[in-house]
């Protein structure tokens, strides 16, 4: 079994920490901007931090956004990461009128809640829907840094969620494209725990 791991590499996101994290776990990250060498990759990661508009604006300018569509429904494991799970939706509230990838229907809303924006720390995770990343996750506590979160159409494909003063989607996934709200890179043993059964997870 390959243990090898492509990280999209878009000018945004936390590449060094994602990167140690795959080979602490055994796999065999390669962070990258190169179309061909995530077009045949056999499996994805696509992290980020910062916001919507400026994700969308540097995945288009570097001429990957066909690339990350033709890939979400190539069946191969893909795993988006807090910004990175949110452009999987149609648009954010970050970025009226941006198109973000489209593979899940539902908008990005600002968090709704009476507590501190952004959600900062550890929050422990309640599972909702089945996900092959989650299967021994339940309970655990994990590390989120965010203003806000996914609101699909399709309930199904939330997998997980955590109480934040409301309901806050914390993972998704529909076959071979799982995503975290969280940091799984910045969540200790249990967020290694994730990425480990990502590098064995075979769809």
């Amino acid at each position: 079994m390959s243990s090898k791991i492509v990280i999209v590499d878009y000018g945004m996101g936390n590449l060094h920490s994602v990167n140690k994290a795959i080979a602490a776990v055994g796999g065999e990250p390669l962070i990258t901007s190169d179309a061909e060498s995530m077009s045949r990759a056999e499996k994805l990661i696509l992290p980020g931090v910062g916001a919507f508009g400026d994700c969308m604006a540097n995945l288009a300018g570097s001429g990957l956004i066909p690339v990350l569509q033709d890939y979400l429904h190539s069946g191969r494991p893909f795993l988006g990461i807090c910004l990175g799970m949110q452009v999987l939706f149609e648009g954010s509230d970050e970025a009226p009128g941006v198109k973000g990838l489209g593979y899940f229907q539902g908008q990005v809303r600002k968090l709704s809640t009476a507590l501190k924006i952004p959600h900062m720390g550890w929050n422990q995770l309640q599972l909702r829907n089945s996900s092959p990343l989650l299967e021994a996750a339940a309970g655990e506590y994990v590390y989120f840094v965010h203003s806000f979160h996914a609101e699909p159409q399709d309930q199904s494909i939330i997998t997980a969620v955590c109480d934040y003063g409301m309901e806050v989607t914390a993972s998704v996934g529909r076959g071979s494209v799982q995503a975290f709200q969280f940091h799984p890179e910045k969540s200790s043993r249990a967020g290694l725990g994730l990425l480990r059964a990502f590098k064995e997870w075979q769809p």
